[in-house]
């Protein structure tokens, strides 16, 4: 053991006389501790929430979309086979935004139409697999030939709709009729409902056949964008750029998945970013408990380090000493606070222990620790407590020893 490492080590355990010093190094390692542990369990909080809406976004949105500056496009075949089989595009499908108004005998309510292909497997709704889908959009022949809709189930709540009720949508186009004009109507029968857990997609969304779609709108062979899928969601603008950059031209054009939602995931960016600086104020906190620590040990120990400096000690010994008493304290506090907030984040994603308000889309906090955070927490905290040592050593090794044995 270096003599600097033992002569910390002795200091660390403090003298009856030096308790007071002893209880500040104490409150110290529980600032540092409780600063970890609060930064280790908000970021995995947030991680969680981050990675729980992206999950949820893209359980219902393609990954890609190429879109037409012209609106809806025909000769989609052609667009299709200009997609390259790409070993990173696991699929691609032609679909249809449209407009309606939902009608059933109790109520009226908008809604936005879908109009997929269930024969894709990349087309799959939440809670449907491909042959439960490609049933339930289908013509139903036990209830009049009537075309099957999936509705989201906060919009199915809103009209009262159950599964095998017959609906009416009504588009946004007109039909010339005997009494003139009117909104084109169709009626179709519910299959089923889906939960996204997003109220913004579960209050509005309705999926149908792209056929029964096109009849609806009008547009007879014409969709509204061509959704494409890949296998590795956080490549997707590595495999846009290097895929697709023959799409990329006018009248097309090409949006991600990281795109359309920017403003979502730069928000929930910005917070994390911001609970961790304003979190790291409280291991700022504890590393002045632990400089006004060692301080006051500098002053309680006046002859100590005149006596060691009269025997031949360097000033840079002197600083390493107590750098390494300061370093002690942080690095205990943090160790406690990491282990802490591992085990809280591990109990949280376990058991249920809060349950949150129907304001949020999920029930329960959603957890997710990343070693990588967990490290740069670790590091960081290491970091402000040894700039905590500086001052203080420095204050040691420059004491004139003379000085320090005439008035210690």
């Amino acid at each position: 053991m270096s003599v600097e490492l033992f002569i910390a080590r002795r200091y660390l355990k403090a003298k009856r006389k030096e308790g007071f010093i002893s209880l500040i190094t104490f409150l110290s390692v529980a600032g540092v501790m409780v600063g970890v542990m609060a930064l280790v369990v908000v970021i995995a909080v947030m991680n969680g929430a981050e990675t729980e809406f992206r999950r949820r976004i893209l359980g219902l949105e393609p990954h890609i979309l190429v879109m037409n500056y012209n609106g809806a496009f025909e000769n989609y075949d052609a667009v299709l086979q200009e997609i390259p089989n790409h070993p990173r595009i696991r699929d691609a499908s032609p679909i249809l935004f449209a407009q309606a108004i939902l009608r059933t005998r109790h109520a009226m309510s908008g809604a936005m139409v879908r109009g997929i292909v269930p024969d894709n497997s990349a087309s799959l709704i939440q809670g449907f697999d491909t042959p439960a889908l490609k049933d339930a959009l289908s013509v139903q022949k036990n209830t009049g030939n009537l075309p099957g809709i999936i509705l989201g189930k906060e919009l199915a709540r809103s009209v009262g709709a159950v599964s095998g009720d017959t609906i009416i949508l009504m588009s946004t186009r007109s039909v010339i009729s005997p009494m003139g004009q009117i909104p084109a109507m169709k009626q179709f029968v519910v299959q089923g409902t889906f939960s996204s857990g997003m109220s913004e997609y579960d209050g509005m969304l309705a999926y149908v056949h792209l056929d029964q779609a096109q009849s609806l709108t009008g547009d007879r062979d014409k969709i509204s964008a061509i959704g494409i899928w890949v296998d590795d969601v956080f490549k997707v603008k590595e495999i846009r750029k290097n895929a697709l950059g023959n799409l990329e031209q006018h009248p097309f054009y090409v949006r991600d998945w990281m795109e359309i939602n920017q403003s979502l995931f730069s928000a929930l960016k910005l917070e994390k970013t911001a609970m961790f600086i304003i979190l790291t104020l409280i291991i700022l906190v504890a590393a002045f408990n632990i400089a006004s620590a060692l301080i006051m040990l500098v002053m309680e120990k006046t002859k100590d380090i005149a006596v060691l400096k009269a025997m031949g000690a360097s000033n840079r010994m002197i600083r390493k000493i107590f750098i390494i008493k300061g370093l002690v304290i942080g690095m205990i506090g943090t160790l406690l606070g990491t282990l802490s907030g591992i085990g809280i984040c591990v109990l949280l994603k376990r058991y249920d222990f809060i349950r949150l308000p129907q304001a949020y889309p999920f029930s329960t906090l959603p957890v997710q620790l990343d070693p990588l955070d967990v490290l740069v927490i670790s590091v960081s905290a290491v970091i402000i407590c040894f700039i905590s040592t500086l001052y203080p050593s420095w204050k040691a090794s420059n004491m004139d020893p003379l000085e320090a044995i005439r008035y210690g």
